[in-house]
């Protein structure tokens, strides 16, 4: 992990690889939870039967869900001593690049693609490309804007 000791030191970590997140396991069990909570039921994502003849030879996650681990991942690689906290200001760029079958593993390799500073804080843009263990392709590749702030 790599700690800052305050908001002000993120102004040094432009274009600065932070590393890859630890695995995490992405079950069948997870998608179908995201479905429920999105009302997001294709058959692609939660029928194990039908996608198993489908394209991908098993369900995948939803690329949302997928996106949606990237603060997580930002945070196992990146800790901002005395802020008061950081808060997500949104998304750029954002491309799903590969499935992600179920009972895959995922991590996130993070750096820093810009910093600037902002009143009370700094605005720090964050590329993250979403690996699949075993694939070369990143399943999703985007850039998160955090504000942090003193």
């Amino acid at each position: 992990m790599h700690v800052v000791p305050h908001v002000r030191a993120l102004l040094d970590l432009t274009d600065t690889e932070l590393g890859a997140s630890p695995w995490l396991a992405l079950e069948q069990e997870q998608i179908d939870a995201f479905a429920d909570l999105t009302g997001d039921h294709q058959w692609i994502h939660v029928d194990v039967a039908r996608a198993a003849d489908g394209p991908f030879g098993s369900t995948i996650a939803h690329g949302m869900l997928t996106l949606s681990f990237v603060p997580i991942f930002v945070g196992e690689v990146l800790r901002v001593d005395n802020a008061s906290f950081g808060l997500n200001y949104g998304f750029e760029k954002i491309r799903f690049t590969a499935p992600v079958p179920a009972a895959s593993r995922i991590r996130g390799r993070v750096s820093v693609a810009g910093t600037a500073p902002v009143e009370g804080g700094v605005r720090v843009t964050f590329a993250v490309h979403v690996e699949i263990e075993g694939r070369e392709r990143p399943a999703c590749v985007a850039e998160q804007v955090i504000i942090w702030l003193e």
